[in-house]
């Protein structure tokens, strides 16, 4: 695929990291607080709405999940262990070295901030998340952002799994891709208008494959003749208007949303310089996704230690003290994807069945 056509991507999920980490500084620490009291709308925004760019994630985690596994799908009847193998490797090593570095932060911050860290660590916690079971076996979570880490493999896993599964029918390659997204769209739907509505399950892929599931569908319909994508453009359209109407959710309009931009966005790449800029930070994005709250308790620390100030002058220091942690934040997700995360892929298991260098789902 183009660079260009991958630039729309790059811009969405560069711009959902960003909100993911205002988010989380306009929920957790002292500097929240003094935000709250000092720009109510602003950081109500950010505390209510921000959290919903996880679901510009999910849909482009489907998009370009559809796109890493068909261009393997002739390997997949016997590819899939070493498919999902790349995928946890990919995910769980650089999250939990965050989870280490959130710990070293928490053993730092605890004198100032107790109620931000864990009352204890146990073997078992550090092992669930290595395991990505931590959510399904009622473990609290260490660090923010845990779950969406499993959420995350399950949802590729799932995806998997329904490939695989095709690829072991005795069927032609004509019929299995028109049954494919015949399938992936009904687990979309069934997710939406049901599964979805289930807070009980939102610690399993299927409560969030709607938003996925429509990634994934975007992926396939792009390379259709133009009638059948228009049909199916306006089937997901009809599906997310029904899914609404049911019940409204304002993250489905979030995802909604995501998928227009994916769908329509053509031109307007902007200068070299500016897709440059865009590919970095979407290039960092899950190791800012994954260093943020370690910067965000430290700074937060700092913030607490300067409390016998009088109140005026330590309000007027919240602003700054949330933008030291946003820009620290950024730059410290530069050493963490250059000196773990980059190693990490590097040294991803490989397997026979693939091509050389495997697959690369994000």
């Amino acid at each position: 695929m183009a660079a260009a056509r991958l630039f729309p991507l790059d811009a969405l999920r560069a711009v959902a990291a960003q909100l993911i980490v205002l988010h989380h500084l306009s929920v957790y620490g002292p500097i929240a607080e003094a935000m709250h009291s000092l720009f109510p709308l602003l950081t109500g925004w950010l505390y209510d709405y921000g959290r919903m760019a996880v679901q510009v994630f999910l849909v482009l985690g489907g998009y370009l999940s559809a796109r890493a596994l068909s261009a393997q799908e002739p390997h997949l009847h016997h590819a899939a262990p070493a498919l999902l193998a790349q995928r946890y490797w990919r995910l769980v090593p650089p999250f939990m070295a965050a989870v280490v570095l959130t710990l070293l932060a928490s053993w730092l911050v605890e004198p100032l901030l107790p109620e931000l860290v864990p009352a204890q660590v146990e073997a078992f916690q550090l092992l669930a998340h290595a395991l990505l079971v931590h959510d399904l076996l009622g473990v609290d979570a260490l660090t923010v952002g845990a779950w969406y880490v499993a959420i995350d493999f399950q949802l590729f896993a799932l995806l998997l799994l329904v490939m695989w599964s095709l690829r072991r029918l005795p069927l032609r390659r004509a019929t299995r891709q028109w049954v494919l997204p015949v399938l992936v769209g009904a687990l979309c739907a069934a997710s939406l208008l049901q599964f979805n509505r289930m807070a009980s399950l939102d610690a399993y892929a299927i409560y969030f494959f709607g938003a996925y599931g429509l990634g994934a569908l975007l992926f396939w319909c792009q390379s259709w003749p133009q009638p059948w994508r228009r049909a199916a453009l306006a089937g997901m359209a009809a599906l997310m208007v029904s899914s609404l109407m049911l019940q409204f959710r304002e993250r489905l309009v979030v995802a909604g949303l995501t998928a227009v931009v994916v769908a329509l966005w053509r031109r307007g790449q902007g200068p070299a310089w500016l897709q440059d800029r865009v590919q970095g930070f979407a290039r960092h994005a899950y190791a800012l996704f994954l260093i943020h709250f370690p910067i965000c308790l430290l700074v937060n620390a700092l913030y607490e230690h300067r409390a016998e100030s009088p109140a005026p002058m330590l309000d007027a220091l919240a602003p700054l003290a949330l933008l030291a942690a946003w820009g620290l934040s950024n730059i410290a997700a530069l050493p963490f994807y250059h000196w773990v995360e980059a190693p990490l892929l590097r040294w991803r298991p490989r397997a026979a069945t693939l091509p050389r260098g495997g697959v690369t789902a994000r």
